[in-house]
């Protein structure tokens, strides 16, 4: 049986779907595929929903039946083993909860990230100081100082996509909640966090927008949520919704398309980006 990962990367949900699509094509079953390989149909079925690491020979025989190019295959494997390498977050696996990695490996993959964040200022966005005294009040439970401090390094590890290269589009609408929620005695934390967030808006692939309490509610009210969007053509838009004790990975068209007319609408009724600013120096003067 095939070894089992505690979350999928995004390269292992990719080529699942590539391998289904090419079972699909060469007009097989997930029978007639596990039949080849001697399995229970279920490991087909786990392999092409990236529920288990792709293991290479079976990957071999499964492309061999499937009738892909001797070329085509290499290209697979190739991509097969790559994906089977465990994601820089997993050296933080002892304070990573199992329903949060799919999300780091989503937003480190994905080229578009839209978002609502009606209570803190976004993890991305945070400062080291401001993540830390979220962290502290107990947001991730009961934990120690030492998990703590891995919590804020894994926030801040999290960050270095935004200075990459191929940085993805991160665009976010923040209820005024957010600034005006105190996190801390010390003001200093808050000014910083401004100041941060003052910065990271001058670049061309953030976007930052604030719901205003004067517009009145609006659809998202209800939590926080991301939709990523991705190159890849066999990854469909994925939502990411929390709650208390996990979460929830939507990619149906119908749920997607949902949470992006929200997105659309809430994105309609905030600030502009230009206001945006002008908010957020409001706020600065005040701590």
């Amino acid at each position: 049986m095939s070894e089992r990962r505690a979350a999928p990367t995004v390269g292992q949900v990719v080529l699942g779907r590539r391998l289904q699509e090419l079972r699909e094509t060469a007009g097989l079953k997930r029978e007639e595929a596990a039949r080849v390989l001697r399995v229970a149909p279920a490991t087909v079925r786990r392999m092409e929903m990236a529920e288990v690491a792709l293991k290479i020979p079976y990957v071999q025989v499964l492309l061999t039946t499937y009738g892909v190019a001797d070329e085509e295959m290499a290209a697979f494997i190739g991509l097969a083993e790559e994906a089977n390498r465990p994601g820089w977050w997993q050296r933080f696996h002892d304070v990573l909860p199992e329903w949060f990695s799919m999300h780091v490996s989503l937003e480190g993959a994905a080229q578009l990230i839209r978002s609502y964040e009606p209570h803190f200022i976004p993890g991305l966005l945070q400062t080291e100081e401001y993540a830390r005294a979220v962290l502290e009040a107990g947001t991730v439970g009961q934990t120690g100082p030492e998990s703590i401090e891995r919590h804020v390094a894994l926030r801040m590890n999290r960050q270095e996509l935004l200075t990459r290269e191929n940085a993805p589009h991160l665009w976010v609408i923040m209820d005024e909640t957010a600034l005006r929620r105190p996190v801390s005695i010390d003001s200093k934390v808050m000014r910083d966090q401004i100041d941060r967030l003052l910065e990271a808006v001058e670049h061309d692939h953030i976007t930052l927008q604030v719901a205003e309490f004067e517009n009145g509610p609006h659809p998202g009210t209800y939590t926080s949520f991301a939709l990523f969007r991705f190159a890849e053509p066999e990854l469909p838009d994925m939502v990411y919704s929390e709650y208390v004790t996990g979460a929830l990975y939507l990619d149906s068209r119908a749920e997607v398309a949902l949470h992006l007319e929200v997105l659309d609408h809430m994105s309609a009724h905030a600030a502009s980006a230009q206001r945006t600013k002008e908010i957020l120096q409001e706020f600065r003067t005040s701590f």
